[in-house]
């Protein structure tokens, strides 16, 4: 991996001035800091505000596996172009089935995982996410949460997070997709990405390095992403880059 902003690798943000870019991020761990209690994620300020800079000057998405509302609410009156939810899913033109396989999944989950104490499930109406940062016995529990995914009588796909395990419609399209299908809507020759953890991967795995800039916040072996910043409070210094780029070759 390479640090995006060493001077060694920075000049690979000049082209983003002068071409038709798409930026787009993920929320938690990417442009706000991970916290304990999920409700009480926020930016920065230095980062909203660069945020919105940014905002004005490219088209942005915000590629959450939040609900989209949520993070909508999160991102207040940044004028963002996409705000996608559910890990890619929403909106879509029909969520309905998701929505009717969420339904189903929900309950025969509850009933298996009653016994793990610290374990808890939030529907966000078109996918589950089990959090388990609170349970004692944290092998047991993603053990559990994995015998309790097989029963259930349809696949579903689960996308591992940290101390959470995201639970997802298998016909569902991801976060490399809406990506792709973003880039596509803006007609943008390049999208730059930024995430943090192994949700990311579907953008990380699409190894299409002209089309898609893609960098993880934190390095590790364990990723297909090409570069990284070193932690989330580096994501000032890339919005600060970018904003600097653009407006300089106006």
């Amino acid at each position: 991996m390479k640090h995006i902003l060493s001077m060694d690798h920075v000049g690979v943000l000049s082209r983003i001035a002068t071409s038709r870019t798409l930026l787009a991020f993920d929320f938690d761990g990417t442009l706000a800091p991970i916290v304990a209690d999920r409700d009480r994620a926020q930016m920065r300020q230095r980062t909203r505000s660069l945020l919105e800079a940014a905002s004005k000057l490219y088209p942005c998405a915000v590629i959450s596996g939040r609900a989209r509302g949520d993070v909508a609410t999160r991102l207040g009156s940044i004028d963002v172009k996409y705000v996608v939810g559910n890990h890619g899913i929403e909106p879509a033109p029909d969520l309905s089935a998701f929505e009717r396989e969420v339904a189903v999944a929900r309950p025969r989950r509850t009933e298996s995982l009653v016994a793990h104490p610290g374990v808890e499930i939030e529907d966000k109406r078109y996918s589950l996410a089990v959090h388990y940062r609170a349970a004692r016995w944290k092998r047991a529990a993603r053990a559990a949460i994995a015998a309790a995914v097989a029963a259930l009588p349809r696949p579903m796909r689960v996308i591992p997070g940290k101390l959470v395990a995201n639970v997802v419609p298998a016909g569902a399209r991801h976060k490399g997709t809406t990506l792709l299908e973003l880039q596509r809507q803006e007609l943008a020759d390049v999208a730059l990405y930024v995430g943090d953890d192994v949700t990311e991967w579907d953008v990380f795995a699409l190894d299409q390095p002209e089309k898609v800039l893609a960098m993880r916040v934190g390095k590790t072996t364990a990723t297909a992403a090409r570069f990284y910043l070193r932690d989330q409070r580096e994501i000032d210094r890339l919005l600060a880059h970018v904003v600097k780029l653009r407006e300089s070759a106006r």
